[in-house]
């Protein structure tokens, strides 16, 4: 009797696993676009209140950087909701590109720490928005002119280290005074097993 699978090939996926893995990217991508519209719209109710941009930033929507702990699905969802985010920025492309890489980087850098706990808790988790914005988004303030012009030409270390002091102060006080009580609150009440499950 010869065999069905003889020709190296593994068996095919039975329908149920299809719908499954189907099931679980569509919940990705909804997952995603969902935190991608609450952080631009965070981001844009801080701009109303002139914290949004520049060196001095508090952007509330920073509180949801946390969220990779969760999903993997955050993390495209945090850097596209910062591009989009950006598109109303006085820098324009400058930030579209500097702030995009920091949150992306900062994404990854959570999840990459969701493991690491005190007390059953991530609290380094809110750690990597902090420093990948600090460095970033500092090294674009202090390459910026007083025209609004970004290059290297105008890089000085004094600039940095305000830029980056400024911005990561700002992070600090965001990711982890708004950011890890919302990590807390959504483990406790088991809000993110539920709607952020994959």
């Amino acid at each position: 009797m010869r065999c069905a699978f003889s020709s190296g090939r593994s068996p095919p996926k039975r329908k149920d696993e299809e719908i499954m893995n189907m099931n679980r990217k569509t919940r990705l991508l909804a997952q995603g676009a969902m935190i991608c519209a609450l952080y631009t719209v965070l981001t844009y109710v801080a701009a109303s209140l002139n914290l949004a941009y520049g060196p001095v930033q508090f952007r509330f929507s920073e509180a949801l950087t946390v969220l990779p702990v969760f999903t993997p699905a955050a993390v495209p969802g945090l850097a596209l909701g910062c591009f989009l985010s950006n598109l109303a920025s006085p820098l324009g492309i400058v930030d579209w590109v500097f702030g995009t890489s920091a949150t992306l980087l900062a994404a990854v850098g959570t999840r990459m720490l969701r493991d690491v706990k005190v007390k059953g808790m991530p609290v380094l988790a809110p750690l990597p928005p902090v420093l990948a914005n600090a460095v970033i988004v500092g090294l674009e303030v202090a390459c910026l002119s007083e025209a609004g012009v970004v290059g290297w030409g105008n890089f000085s270390w004094a600039a940095f280290g305000a830029g980056a002091l400024s911005v990561g102060i700002g992070k600090l006080v965001v990711c982890y005074c708004l950011g890890l009580p919302l990590l807390i609150a959504l483990d406790k009440a088991q809000v993110a097993r539920r709607v952020l499950e994959y």
